[in-house]
């Protein structure tokens, strides 16, 4: 048993931090130090929305939280604008866009884009809040497999990426899935001010589509570093380029059971 032991905790320390970003370690990223910290953030995650936060609203009436989702969808447009807006100054600035290997080096720009990455990150965090609002106004039937999915997955994801591939080519993703999340909580925070923007059906399903549209961009983006000698890892695209391909499927299903289904019936 000692020997197991032993053997788990050599590849554990090797796995997260012989192989890690030794920047992410001198620099203190929040959270990133350890991976039980994102895994207690996810398990606590889901005890709330699948637990303890029914129970606790099993017997209150629905909280509104009106200016509580004003303030915090205006804080994730922002947010995300402001990555959107560092993320276009890499590429347009500094990236090759065939192929751009990661910079380990402390060189500022380097330490810079990792930061960047780490708020990136920080805002996939933030993003499960949306799941806890959910069920603080008992709306359960929002909670699906794929909003809780695409939550908890870009956490993990993001997490990964920071703690071993924070730069290079992987800044096309805080480029597009930042300006998708921008544009999605511009939606929701019209909606937090007149509720006529909830019934805006052409706006949600154009939302849909730009999220099918960003998967899709995403495989063809990573698809292709597997056929060329780029020096970028191509281990992100054998687990980006899978998952990418799952959440478009899933979105379809969702769109074509919300939007078109509906349309026909």
């Amino acid at each position: 048993m000692a020997l197991i032991l032993k053997k788990i905790f050599t590849n554990y320390h090797y796995t997260f931090e012989e192989l890690a970003d030794k920047r992410v370690i001198e620099l203190d990223l929040f959270l990133m130090s350890s991976p039980i910290k994102p895994v207690l953030l996810i398990a606590a995650y889901f005890y709330f929305i699948y637990n303890l936060g029914p129970r606790l609203m099993k017997d209150r009436k629905p909280f509104e939280l009106k200016w509580v989702l004003r303030i915090f969808n205006l804080f994730q447009i922002l947010s995300n604008t402001f990555i959107v807006a560092r993320a276009s100054h890499v590429i347009w600035n500094h990236m090759n866009w065939s192929c751009e290997k990661i910079d380990y080096s402390n060189n500022p720009h380097a330490v810079w884009l990792l930061k960047t990455y780490h708020l990136f990150f920080l805002t996939k965090a933030m993003d499960m809040l949306d799941t806890v609002f959910f069920v603080l106004r008992k709306r359960y039937h929002q909670v699906t497999f794929l909003h809780v999915y695409h939550h908890f997955g870009m956490l993990v994801l993001m997490w990964m990426t920071v703690k071993f591939f924070g730069g290079g080519y992987g800044t096309w993703v805080g480029l597009i899935n930042g300006s998708v999340h921008a544009i999605m909580y511009v939606y929701y925070f019209l909606s937090s001010l007149d509720e006529k923007w909830k019934r805006s059906i052409w706006f949600k399903k154009l939302i849909t589509q730009i999220q099918m549209v960003q998967f899709l961009t995403f495989s063809l983006i990573y698809g292709r570093l597997l056929f060329n000698d780029c020096e970028y890892p191509k281990l992100l695209s054998y687990f980006f380029v899978p998952q990418n391909f799952f959440m478009l499927l899933l979105f379809s299903n969702f769109y074509e059971k919300a939007y078109v289904e509906k349309k026909r019936g």
